[in-house]
C-alpha cells in the first residue's frame, strides 16, 4: 500500500475551539493535552473519552510537520469516532 493511501489510518480530526474562534481544525497524528488528572496524548483511532482540561499547552504533531504548542487556560476535549474536539 503505498504512503498516500495509508496516511489517513495515521491522523484523526482535531477541533480546538472557543466561542467566535477557531484555533485549530484539521488532521492530526497525536495532540498531547494537560488533563486535569495529568498529561495524556490522544492518536487516531482512541477510546471514545471525554476529559477537563486545566492551564497548560496542547501540543499538535501533524504528518511532515513540527509540532504546533497552544496554551490554554481550561477546557474540555471529547474524543469519538476518530474526532477530537477541544473547547476552551
Amino acid at each position: 500500500m503505498s504512503h498516500i493511501a495509508m496516511a489517513g489510518h495515521n491522523t484523526f480530526h482535531l477541533t480546538i475551539a472557543s466561542v467566535g474562534a477557531t484555533t485549530f481544525d484539521g488532521p492530526a497524528v497525536s495532540a498531547t493535552m494537560p488533563g486535569a488528572a495529568g498529561e495524556f496524548t490522544v492518536l487516531a483511532h482512541h477510546e471514545p473519552l471525554v476529559s477537563i482540561l486545566k492551564k497548560g499547552t496542547i501540543t499538535v504533531r501533524k504528518e511532515g510537520s513540527e509540532a504546533m504548542q497552544f496554551p490554554i487556560e481550561s477546557g474540555v476535549v471529547e474524543m469519538s469516532g476518530n474526532k477530537a474536539t477541544v473547547l476552551l
